[in-house]
């Protein structure tokens, strides 16, 4: 009797099913250390005990993506191992902070199912939440991802989920006790409040970072990530390793800093996707479309919603003609985000 875990094809879904993923992880210090190592990561609230602090919190939360990170690295052994692609993300709200300390655990429920035309892969979407130690939920999100099956001639019901366009502004959580009204705009870098940005406005945040083939491997296996088009070179016909796509995430977040420093926390992920693969050698550019703007109920804090774009071409650039994504974009993320008024 085999021991190991081929992991799951698209027939093994059920619509419904509830799956506790395995592993806890106990969040510390040294994974905020190597996420600002990997990624161009400033924000100074999860950087400095002392400006979260005067922030309202007791001590720096991790960054966000950190926690999306690790609560979809639990994940991926029984949802994604056997993906061809990850495909995109909805109704993502991040519900309370996560402290180094904190233990993160997952669990997904299948709520979509759909076999491709191909008749070799299918498409599932599951809604995963994670939890800290006392079991609040920190975390919640869809996703969908292209799975492989394991034979042609097996199927399965469609049922394709009805999504939220975006999580409404009255819907967004705000961590207890921020205060941004004594906000200390030159320790955060930028002079840029709620008020000085306008829907409509794009933001070109001007750097680039190129991607390397260890730092990608290594930043995947730091939230134990383990599906093989990360790793296995033999996994895909080109022989090249596909770059997770929460990398080119917490890589475009990281490079909005210049110009979006004082976004300090991420609210929700309203809806994403990875237009094309990106792949080592590839270098990364971001740049942000304002959608709307929020007030909160939290003394001096406001919300932006933003479209942020990864590309390897020129800031605006998003589609052809034709309505599909241009070669050169990776990524096109709707979230909202928090900062000072």
């Amino acid at each position: 009797m085999t021991k190991t875990n081929p992991g799951r094809f698209f027939e093994d879904y059920a619509l419904g099913e509830v799956i506790q993923h395995a592993v806890p992880r106990t969040i510390s210090g040294g994974e905020r250390a190597l996420y600002h190592a990997l990624y161009p990561a400033r924000h100074a609230l999860a950087s400095s005990d002392e400006f979260a602090r005067a922030c309202g919190l007791p001590q720096a939360p991790v960054d966000d993506l950190m926690t999306f990170h690790t609560v979809f690295g639990k994940t991926v052994p029984d949802i994604s191992l056997n993906a061809v692609a990850n495909l995109g993300y909805a109704e993502g709200r991040f519900l309370r902070p996560v402290y180094a300390g904190d233990t993160l655990t997952s669990q997904s429920e299948v709520i979509g199912l759909k076999e491709n035309s191909n008749g070799a892969s299918g498409v599932v979407w599951v809604r995963t939440t994670g939890r800290n130690q006392r079991g609040e939920a920190v975390l919640s999100y869809v996703r969908w991802v292209m799975v492989r099956k394991r034979s042609r001639d097996t199927g399965a019901p469609t049922t394709v989920p009805d999504l939220a366009k975006a999580v409404l502004a009255g819907d967004l959580v705000v961590p207890q006790g921020l205060d941004f009204s004594t906000y200390d705009f030159a320790l955060a870098g930028e002079r840029h409040r709620w008020g000085d940005y306008a829907v409509g406005e794009i933001i070109d945040h001007v750097d680039g970072v190129t991607i390397e083939e260890a730092e990608h491997m290594l930043a995947t296996r730091l939230w134990q990530n383990t599906a093989k088009v990360h790793f296995d070179a033999t996994f895909r016909e080109d022989g090249r390793r596909l770059i997770y796509g929460g990398h080119v995430i917490s890589m475009a977040r990281s490079l909005s800093f210049n110009g979006l420093a004082n976004a300090q926390l991420i609210a929700a992920i309203n809806g994403g996707a990875h237009a094309n693969p990106c792949f080592a050698g590839d270098t990364i550019r971001a740049w942000t479309e304002v959608l709307d703007k929020a007030e909160t109920p939290a003394p001096g804090v406001g919300a932006l919603r933003l479209r942020l774009v990864a590309t390897k071409g020129a800031a605006g650039a998003l589609k052809g003609e034709d309505g599909k994504y241009l070669p050169d974009v990776l990524l096109d993320l709707d979230l909202w985000v928090l900062l000072p008024m």
